[in-house]
């Protein structure tokens, strides 16, 4: 059954849903139009029943951009699409973070949800709509799902806010944030802004809200029509008596733990010694009252043998010690009070090659952060379905398995390394001078050496110090920070700074990040239905005062960027040519501009605009490129010393030599040498590269030619500082 369903968002933004059209053998597919950008998701679940044993929903969410929805080719040799690029591997996160929190808890049957973009209009990004069809999908499927969701974008121009503007409107937006959430309640913030204020980011959060309620809507109004029954599903939980036997045995202990301010490891060696023998005991008291006889006459008993429920009823005691310690006594596992920072120290210009760096220490969380500047040669491109721009800034992060005191594969970069590395590096983008003012390409590597708690946040006070610490006149300096929340009923407890422990065991992640006047980026992900206002309020007030707290300590070990780049960065000075003289310069497939690098040791890159970037490790090499260009483009002058290439040699005549590109100039016999010259070919052959100092210019009476006369005997007789090529002689000088 074909159902389509449309809403006028306002401004043009009319979306609609359709199912019952494409993809009818998977569990549940749909696609949703904004103009002519349109995605398909479908979703698949598996009916089989999952390992007994198994802890973990086997969730993958799969996004990706056909470059034919555009009318595209792929770049590359094979010209089909690969591996997934970062938009794609973020835009796969965005849907992937709103929609696990709401199937149902122990829900472990594997799931597959697939987003394609099946056509583009290259001006309405698809990634919000992804959101919005993988929600549908799952809603006309059988697969259990707590609330449909949606998913918008909110930009902001002029102080009015605006639903999923376009490319062009979120140029001039001073706002770019993804939202995701349910009629109810906000379950996944991502964004990044020009400094708003606290208050404008929750009047974005209510705007945007407005709107998923109309979609959440219009979802449920289609799987309504559709009618499809969901699939039976119970989730298994330890009965009443195991939990209390399970208290019986861990909490106490549990309690006491927590109250005890413990480094990361020392805790989780006392909390596995605690759980591990609360475990052992319980599997062993039921294993030896649950015969096999037992079980034959009430199957139903072999859940309390079921070692996954036991270990869970553990965790779950685990979890709600902690939570009771904080909302009953304000007290954090560690010690602190809720909106106390863990100590930071940091330092500077640890890397010696670098060309900038920083060691950025909080609590038991350490990035290692360097900066490397280089010519625009090396900015990365990028090629999407709405655009292909250069980009000139990059934040890379890594979590080594060693920052956690772990073993893994080293492998390809992770989708969580690529989400907290473009969190940082949003943030971070907002300070950074204009490329007309700073013509490097930046990046900045941030490699986790420890985490307990909020790495992303520490790669962005890093990256911030490192920039700082090579040069790169930022405007100002960004902090971050993480906040947590613990609820329960009508009480609640925000957490500034949380560690690892109370994020897993907490009910929101809320990463902030900005400068003293406002905020640049954040990220929030919530796992309680029906977040208040009032709370969220309370945790942006907090993660201001805590943003500010560190911005003072990263102030006192560095308050402004330093005057001079580092040491080993390539040294980038800009000038401006005629547009009609850039031929000149590149010269015949790019022989001239290929010499002067050979003869300078200097990268030069030509905008269109007639911009010049020299590029060189020394002054010499950029200031010996600077004088050649100008020389190049300059018109040829009585007096002006040249760097030449001999053309042709005539034995009894001269020789002539191009001392400007395609302009010749006779050397004389006579003005070869002081003495006389009887082989031209004695002293200069085809090729040679000499210096001429340009005597006379006159025009054939003739011909009505130009004719350049040049002497290497002049030079014979300047003083050696006014022998330098384009330096006018000594008379002129005077």
């Amino acid at each position: 059954m074909l159902i389509t369903k449309e809403l006028d968002l306002g401004n043009g933004k009319k979306i609609s849903i359709e199912t019952g059209r494409m993809a009818k053998q998977a569990d549940g597919a749909a696609v949703v139009s904004l103009n002519d950008t349109m995605v398909i998701a479908t979703v698949v679940s598996s009916k089989n029943p999952p390992p007994p044993n198994q802890s973990f929903f086997p969730l993958q969410v799969e996004y990706r951009e056909k470059f034919s929805a555009a009318g595209k080719f792929p770049g590359g040799f094979f010209k089909r699409e690969g591996r997934p690029s970062e938009k794609e591997i973020l835009s796969a996160r965005l849907i992937d973070r709103a929609l696990r929190p709401l199937f149902p808890d122990r829900y472990y049957h594997e799931t597959q949800v697939i987003v394609s973009v099946i056509s583009s209009d290259q001006v309405n990004d698809s990634d919000v709509l992804g959101g919005l069809a993988a929600s549908a999908a799952i809603m006309v499927s059988d697969i259990p799902f707590a609330n449909s969701m949606s998913e918008v974008r909110v930009g902001r121009i002029n102080g009015e806010f605006i639903v999923n503007p376009n490319i062009h409107e979120l140029s001039k937006s001073d706002i770019d944030i993804c939202i995701g959430g349910t009629a109810n309640t906000i379950c996944m913030l991502e964004g990044e802004m020009d400094e708003i204020s606290e208050a404008d980011m929750i009047e974005a959060i209510r705007f945007g809200h407005e709107a998923i309620k109309k979609l959440c809507a219009l979802q449920d109004e289609i799987a309504a029509e559709v009618g499809k029954a969901k699939r039976e599903f119970t989730a298994l939980a330890a009965p009443a008596d195991m939990q209390e036997s399970i208290r019986a045995l861990c909490e106490e202990p549990l309690r006491e733990l927590a109250r005890t301010a413990l480094g990361k490891e020392k805790r989780a060696e006392k909390t596995s010694e605690i759980t591990s023998s609360a475990f052992d005991k319980t599997l062993e008291r039921y294993r030896n009252e649950i015969t096999d006889e037992a079980l034959r006459a009430d199957p139903s008993r072999a859940i309390y043998l079921n070692e996954q429920i036991i270990s869970e009823q553990i965790h779950k005691i685990e979890k709600q010690v902690m939570r009771h310690m904080i909302l009953d006594e304000s007290k954090r596992l560690d010690g602190r009070r809720l909106d106390e920072v863990r100590p930071i120290s940091i330092d500077l210009g640890l890397i010696p090659r670098a060309h900038g760096s920083s060691l950025f220490t909080r609590g038991e969380t350490q990035a290692l952060v360097s900066l490397t500047l280089g010519t625009k040669k090396d900015a990365q491109m990028i090629d999407t379905l709405t655009e292909d721009r250069e980009k000139r800034f990059m934040l890379h992060y890594n979590f080594p398995p060693f920052s956690v005191g772990e073993t893994g594969r080293v492998g390809g970069t992770s989708r969580r390394e690529i989400g907290h590395g473009n969190l940082a590096e949003r943030a971070i983008r907002k300070v950074l001078p204009d490329e007309s003012d700073f013509p490097y390409t930046i990046r900045i590597v941030s490699d986790i050496l420890e985490s307990n708690g909020s790495s992303s946040m520490a790669s962005v006070c890093g990256g911030t110090l490192a920039a700082m610490d090579g040069g790169v006149p930022i405007r100002k300096p960004v902090s971050g920070i993480a906040m947590g929340l613990i609820s329960e009923g009508s009480k609640y407890a925000v957490l500034s700074d949380i560690l690892g422990n109370e994020d897993h065991l907490g009910d929101m992640d809320f990463k902030v990040a900005g400068t003293r006047d406002g905020i640049t980026a954040c990220q929030m992900d919530i796992k309680i239905d029906g977040l208040d206002y009032h709370i969220l309020e309370d945790a942006l007030e907090q993660a201001r005062h805590g943003r500010l707290h560190i911005l003072d300590i990263m102030t006192q070990a560095i308050a402004d960027p330093r005057e001079e780049i580092g040491k080993y960065a390539p040294r980038l000075t800009t000038i401006q040519i005629p547009v009609d003289a850039i031929g000149l310069i590149i010269g015949k497939g790019g022989e001239t501009i290929r010499s002067i690098t050979e003869e300078t040791g200097a990268e030069i890159n030509i905008d269109d605009d007639g911009t010049v970037t020299i590029a060189s490790p020394s002054g010499e090499g950029a200031c010996a490129a600077i004088e050649t260009i100008k020389t190049l483009i300059s018109k040829p002058e009585v007096g002006t010393v040249y760097s030449g290439k001999v053309r042709d040699v005539r034995e009894e005549l001269g020789a002539f030599v191009e001392f400007l590109p395609k302009t010749d100039g006779l050397v004389h016999i006579s003005e070869i040498a002081r003495e006389r010259v009887h082989k031209v070919s004695d002293h200069l052959k085809p090729g040679d590269r000499i210096k001429v100092k340009l005597v006379d210019i006159r025009k054939d009476p003739r011909t009505g030619k130009t004719r350049y006369a040049l002497s290497m005997k002049a030079l014979l007789d300047m003083p050696s500082e006014a022998s330098e090529n384009g330096s006018p002689s000594g008379d002129e000088q005077q």
